[in-house]
């Protein structure tokens, strides 16, 4: 298959397209998603998912509370594999050192509720109460 990748300035993709051609999330429905719900960002700015990107540009991509900071280095149309979709961005210095220590603090630190789904049962209502000195 033709992977053509465009490094050309004047070059431009939908951000959802471009997302999901670099491999950031799987499928486009859910880069669209993302886009919508403000998790990513072009130039510190949220954007819709027809959003044009442009080869320099900065995107901020938030995945799973783990934020990270690419500059655009190619556009491509077509998803290809991951060699390929690599240099499609590059990342930051300084947002490759927050999503190393933040990796790192969640390997060391588990949030307490992420292991809770749904709503509490009675029996962790009254541990709830319990430990809050509400009764």
């Amino acid at each position: 298959m033709n992977y053509q990748i465009s490094t050309d300035s004047g070059a431009r993709l939908r951000i959802d397209k471009w997302l999901w051609a670099a491999r950031f999330f799987k499928t486009r429905s859910l880069a669209s998603d993302a886009v919508e719900k403000g998790r990513v960002r072009i130039g510190g700015a949220n954007v819709k998912p027809s959003k044009d990107v442009r080869v320099g540009d900065l995107v901020e991509i938030e995945i799973e509370h783990v934020l990270w900071q690419v500059n655009v280095l190619g556009i491509c149309e077509v998803r290809g594999p991951a060699p390929i979709a690599q240099t499609l961005y590059a990342e930051t210095d300084t947002g490759r050192e927050k999503r190393v220590a933040e990796n790192e603090r969640r390997k060391t630190y588990r949030e307490p509720a992420a292991a809770l789904q749904g709503r509490p049962t009675k029996r962790d209502r009254r541990i709830i109460d319990k430990l809050s000195g509400s009764d």
